[in-house]
């Protein structure tokens, strides 16, 4: 557990995110501890994780549906690529304004080149 610890703190440095799905009826426990959502990992040397990339969830707590285990998984990954940017100091793009379009504008197919065919 030690070494695991040490990683997932040198793990929370770099663009590295960690799901682990529980399967079966054990406690998890130690699983509960890398998911640290309570209490930050300290590695061997005191060094605390730079940013929560672990995800721990047991399959039956999601009623043993895949689709409610792909949601719950996924759900933290948007913020933990955020966090990690965040870090770095890279700042996204400015949004674009998507192009409004109607019912009544006319598209038209483009020419085809002959010697495409």
């Amino acid at each position: 557990m030690r070494e695991t610890i040490d990683w997932v703190v040198q793990g929370s440095l770099v663009p590295l995110s960690i799901i682990i799905v529980g399967v079966g009826n054990d406690n998890f426990g130690k699983m509960v501890e890398l998911d640290a959502d309570e209490v930050p990992l300290i590695d061997s040397h005191g060094r605390k994780m730079a940013r929560d990339i672990v995800q721990f969830v047991p399959f039956r707590e999601v009623g043993n549906s895949p689709t409610r285990l792909a949601k719950e998984v996924l759900d933290e990954l948007p913020r933990e690529v955020v966090n990690f940017f965040k870090r770095q100091n890279i700042m996204p793009n400015p949004p674009l304004q998507a192009v409004a379009y109607s019912d009544s504008m006319v598209y038209e197919n483009p020419p085809i080149d002959p010697a495409m065919l």
